[in-house]
């Protein structure tokens, strides 16, 4: 799930993501602001979902996709959209 909280006097837009996968140790987020190199960490909650907010510049488009365990890549089912890659996959799309 992305939730997102926009706020009149900032340039940016507060983004929460939240997912939940069976079995899940770890999930990172990679592709926000084009950088597929460093992972955005998300927090395991007691009940077995993963969060972690980010701030994203109002008026973009950010391609991103959750690894799983370091070796699982699955989109987010509710992103705005969804393009394919320069591998032929598909990459989940947040417009803010």
């Amino acid at each position: 799930m992305v939730q997102k909280t926009y706020f009149k006097t900032k340039d940016y837009c507060k983004v929460k993501f939240t997912f939940a996968v069976e079995n899940a140790e770890t999930i990172e987020i990679l592709g926000l602001n084009s950088d597929w190199e460093t992972s955005i960490i998300m927090s395991k909650k007691k009940d077995g979902t993963f969060t972690c907010d980010v701030s994203l510049p109002k008026n973009t488009e950010h391609q991103f996709k959750y690894r799983i365990n370091e070796n699982e890549w699955v989109n987010e089912p509710e992103a705005d959209k969804e393009v394919t890659n320069e591998f032929g996959g598909i990459n989940s799309v947040i417009v803010i």
